[in-house]
């Protein structure tokens, strides 16, 4: 199969004394200061925050080698004195003195453009809506039980650069790639992983792109690079999926859901995985038939059971054994903020589902949980479709607890389908779904939302709501037996 590692035959974009403006100061920013120094580029940065609020550390590394920071801002000039200009994820692309510097022909990269010339090491990458994170670090997981040296990295939390800057030993990188990191690497020339997974694909983002078909062809960029030997994993439930899954015709696919309809993959059956080959398949890779029963593990329930269909996939196409993918699936914890029971507090289940930050991911929790439930949700609006969540609304939340930017237009859309309360504050939220529930109920934290407009990030937000959730259990069980102290 084809790897980054044949990109030694192009031209190298870095060549020593090369002006490099960095725009952003974040971890991959950072992170590719660090390596543009080690290729011999003169490197400087551009960062709109204030100098007085970037961290001192982060201030002392850039002193130390030397790199001149223009902070507060990003100018004109500034960018158009570059010879190459590298933007972290999340800067918008639509930056003036970004057009100002296209205008000029001045290249403009990301991550995956370096990480494509550069790594040494096959990749698994994965990208989709949801579930992401989850993925990516049972894949990590999996191939570890198999024996082999991993590297899990990317939008997870820990750039490719830095793997870049190490000694690049790992036997394979495992990468979560982000629409954002598509946006400026997703090309034929860019990221070229041997084995690429679409998780899913729900409205997101819509703040950013100018439509959701922009978003999804942001997605379908993760095949951009691939050949005739690279392998293409797709979920067959997802409608937007198949619908351009020939875009990309040169890969090998692959499939996992419910329903294969005779393609190649992973099926589910409850909560039982099964791989089969399709009878059309030629004689390339071909799957043994063969079950894993996720009964008992953290990965049993849906959407967790989608995750882990696509993981098994991967890792059984890549050489994995069954019995090392089958211990890797029991050992697996499930990953903080993404639908975790909490607690249960007088018959009534708490669950943290912080990272669901659009939409689709509070879709695919409703559906996973039994009725009734008390929803707290809100936050930053990402431009998505609230409407989405029209029928499962009415299905199973009994009581919609709003907070944050979007409440008044989530109540907008919701109300008609279930009892609504717009309240101020997260807390609030909490005490009033605890007032609210009785024995049998589910209080979810499930926010369709950003969390930037109250919370530093999604993490934030879900520790806050875990440690108001246990101060209730602690008033509860004080209440019960007054002799418990905290």
């Amino acid at each position: 199969m084809a790897s980054l590692a044949d990109s030694s035959e192009q031209q190298k974009i870095l060549y020593p004394g090369i002006k490099v403006l960095v725009v952003g100061l974040g971890q991959t920013g950072l992170a590719a200061v660090k390596f543009f120094k080690k290729c011999g580029a003169r490197v400087s940065v551009s960062e709109s925050t204030p100098k007085s609020q970037i961290n001192v550390k982060t201030l002392e590394i850039l002193k130390e080698h030397g790199i001149y920071l223009e902070s507060g801002s990003h100018t004109v000039d500034f960018f158009q004195s570059a010879d190459l200009i590298f933007v972290s994820p999340g800067i918008p692309l639509n930056l003036e003195p970004l057009a100002a510097a296209r205008s000029l022909s001045i290249p403009v990269v990301g991550e995956m453009a370096i990480v494509a010339q550069y790594i040494k090491t096959p990749v698994v990458a994965v990208t989709g809506t949801n579930g992401k994170t989850t993925v990516t670090t049972l894949l990590g997981e999996l191939f570890k039980a198999c024996g082999k040296k991993v590297f899990v990295g990317g939008n997870i939390g820990t750039p490719l650069f830095e793997y870049l800057n190490g000694p690049q030993d790992a036997d394979i990188v495992v990468a979560e790639i982000s629409s954002f990191q598509l946006d400026t690497g997703g090309d034929a020339k860019g990221l070229h992983p041997e084995v690429a997974l679409l998780l899913n694909i729900t409205p997101d983002h819509l703040e950013r792109y100018a439509s959701f078909d922009a978003y999804a062809a942001a997605k379908f960029k993760i095949f951009a690079a691939q050949d005739s030997g690279d392998i293409a994993i797709m979920n067959a439930d997802d409608t937007e999926i198949m619908n351009r899954q020939q875009l990309w015709p040169r890969n090998r696919k692959y499939f996992f859901g419910k329903k294969l309809n005779g393609l190649s993959g992973a099926a589910m059956h409850e909560k039982i995985i099964r791989l089969s080959e399709s009878s059309q398949a030629d004689d390339s890779l071909l799957l043994p038939a063969e079950s894993y029963d996720l009964t008992g593990t953290s990965l049993e329930t849906s959407p967790n059971l989608q995750n882990a269909a696509a993981a098994i996939l991967a890792a059984r196409l890549l050489g994995c054994s069954s019995s090392d993918i089958k211990q890797g699936l029991r050992q697996f914890s499930p990953l903080a903020h993404r639908m975790s029971l909490l607690t249960e507090i007088n018959g009534v289940k708490y669950y943290d589902d912080s990272k669901a930050t659009n939409v689709g991911a509070v879709h695919s929790a409703l559906s996973a949980l039994a009725s009734p439930i008390i929803l707290i949700a809100g936050g930053r609006d990402k431009g998505g479709e609230y409407s989405m969540l029209n029928d499962l609304v009415q299905q199973k939340v009994k009581k919609l607890l709003l907070i944050g930017e979007a409440k008044e237009k989530m109540a907008r859309v919701l109300a008609p389908f279930t009892n609504v309360e717009v309240l101020d504050s997260l807390e609030e939220a909490v005490n009033r779904a605890a007032d609210s529930a009785d024995p049998g109920d589910i209080v979810l934290l499930s926010p369709a939302c950003a969390s930037f407009d109250m919370f530093e990030n999604y993490a934030e937000r879900g520790n806050y709501f875990k440690k108001s959730v246990f101060e209730i259990k602690a008033a509860a069980e004080m209440e019960t037996d007054p002799t418990v102290t905290q």
